[in-house]
């Protein structure tokens, strides 16, 4: 800060110096035209990350992939009161369970870090000062209270707050004198009336008249940390960044950005625009809805391609809309210039269905497979522990047979353990008198059930067993076919409603159906 104070008492030198030294220093480094493509996704940590997040971190990624790039994660930690304790590690820890690691990032670093803006305070000082030697920044005393007057003064009047310039025109006398006092100004950037044209590669052509409907921002804050419109600026140019694809709601300010370009003589790189991620409703995803968060859908069971999938399905970017890409087939498949300018509707109701068809592909890879039954191993344990008949119910190859019998039935992992499946882990506590109530029958009906089980090898399908199950009430008056399912699915699970019955049998096996129907004899 005292180098930009002395700065503010010289006179000023021609623009674009600074763009000239900078340019010469990342000539080495690749920045120049025709340099590879280099995107990066900058988050705030002043919260976990979402599904709004995931989004714009995923078609950075696609495009990077697509052209043989470099994908860098960024986090503008500028803002040193908002941060959310943790949020920096979860944001870089979920684009790595979502499958879309950073190339550069806080946790692996690279040749442009570092990569945490708090870290990088004195490039902004440099630029800033660049900025105030050519007159295209200014010192601003105003103070806080005053600024927020202006603001209710606006709303009150129903204008669109906007800062009044007050400090732009202070000679550098007057400068001099409120040095004396307030040694640590705030410093803006002073807007050109006339803002640059520029082509968004999805939006088109834009011209945003920044000057004429906002005041001059702040680019520096006292505090000596910089605001986003200097530090994306900078760090954009530092780290050759191509291309910029952000959130839509930037749109607005990247006239702003451009006219800080010009100022500090730098080449800008291209834009492209992201609609919004919205609710089905149309309403905006809201950071405090908790089930938005990539966390809660991780410890929920669903899974990472089954997100990267619905997420891009209800948007643009693609020949066409499918379900059950995988992130490979979205790479493939990613074309930037068929993203539209509407806003994406994400339907979450949808959500199991997509994650029930990822599952199903990962059940039907071998080594996939394998890691799918660790997982459900330690989950039966977590669920039942001590209500566990034996061991054996966790053994590999009884768990693997129950996951590819049950793999179309169901979306997560975790239904498995549900009370609904509970029966396949651990053995129903059912009463005589709770099976004598369902029909007179009972003795008889378990019966017949055991003949179909006869013989130490007998392996029926659920199709045979639905035809053998429907000959049950034969003979036997007054009995209803609904009446001995509700029997059977007693006896078996100890629970009046669940899985049709054949479905029950072929999952437990005819050894496991027989022990459980001759306790009911015995009963």
């Amino acid at each position: 800060m005292a180098v930009l104070l002395r700065t503010l008492l010289r006179p000023g030198r021609p623009p674009g110096v600074l763009g000239r030294s900078l340019g010469r220093r990342e000539a080495s480094l690749g920045s120049g035209s025709g340099a590879a493509v280099r995107v990066r996704f900058a988050p705030s940590p002043t919260g976990f990350l979402h599904l709004g997040g995931l989004r714009t971190a995923l078609y950075n990624y696609l495009f990077a992939k697509k052209h043989g790039g470099s994908f860098i994660l960024r986090l503008e930690d500028t803002d040193q009161t908002r941060l959310v304790p943790g949020a920096a590690d979860n944001i870089e820890d979920m684009l790595e369970w979502a499958g879309i690691p950073p190339d550069e990032s806080p946790h692996r670093g690279g040749p442009r870090g570092p990569y945490l803006q708090s870290q990088r305070l004195e490039l902004y000082a440099q630029a800033t000062e660049a900025l105030l030697k050519t007159g295209a920044a200014y010192p601003c005393f105003c103070s806080a209270q005053r600024l927020e007057l202006l603001k209710k003064e606006a709303l009150r009047s129903h204008q669109t707050p906007r800062y009044d310039n007050r400090c732009r025109n202070l000679s550098q006398k007057q400068v001099a004198e409120k040095l004396a006092k307030d040694p640590r100004p705030a410093i803006r950037f002073r807007l050109q009336e006339e803002a640059p044209a520029f082509e968004d590669l999805v939006y088109g052509w834009n011209r945003h008249e920044v000057a004429s409907v906002e005041g001059d921002p702040v680019i520096l804050k006292s505090d000596g940390f910089p605001t986003y419109h200097l530090a994306c600026v900078v760090d954009d140019h530092h780290m050759g960044i191509s291309h910029v694809l952000r959130g839509s709601e930037w749109l607005v300010s990247t006239s702003k950005h451009l006219l800080l370009y010009q100022a500090l003589g730098l080449p800008p790189p291209h834009f492209a625009h992201l609609p919004l991620l919205l609710n089905r409703d149309g309403s905006k995803l809201s950071k405090r809805q908790g089930d938005i968060f990539l966390e809660s859908f991780a410890a929920a069971g669903f899974l990472p391609d089954a997100l990267l999938d619905i997420i891009t399905n209800c948007g643009s970017g693609f020949a066409e809309n499918q379900m059950g890409r995988t992130l490979p087939e979205l790479i493939a498949q990613f074309d930037l210039t068929r993203i539209t300018c509407h806003s994406a509707l994400l339907d979450l109701e949808k959500l199991p269905e997509f994650n029930r068809l990822h599952l199903r592909r990962l059940v039907s890879d071998e080594t996939q497979r394998r890691q799918l039954v660790g997982k459900l191993q330690l989950l039966v344990e977590e669920a039942f522990g001590s209500q566990l008949p034996d061991r054996a119910v966790l053994d590999p190859a009884n768990v693997e047979r129950i996951l590819l019998l049950r793999q179309g039935h169901i979306c997560r992992l975790q239904d498995l353990v549900s009370p609904a499946h509970s029966f396949l882990w651990t053995h129903p506590a059912v009463g005589r008198t709770q099976l004598d109530a369902i029909s007179e029958q009972v003795d008889v009906i378990a019966k017949r059930v055991l003949r179909l089980l006869e013989g130490p090898g007998t392996s029926l399908s659920q199709d045979v067993l639905n035809a053998e199950l429907k000959k049950l009430p034969e003979g036997l008056p007054g009995t209803k076919y609904s009446h001995v399912m509700k029997l059977l699915r007693v006896a078996l699970s100890g629970q009046p409603q669940g899985p049709p019955v054949a479905e029950m049998m072929v999952s437990l096996g005819p050894k496991e159906v027989r022990e459980r129907i001759q306790k009911v004899l015995s009963s």
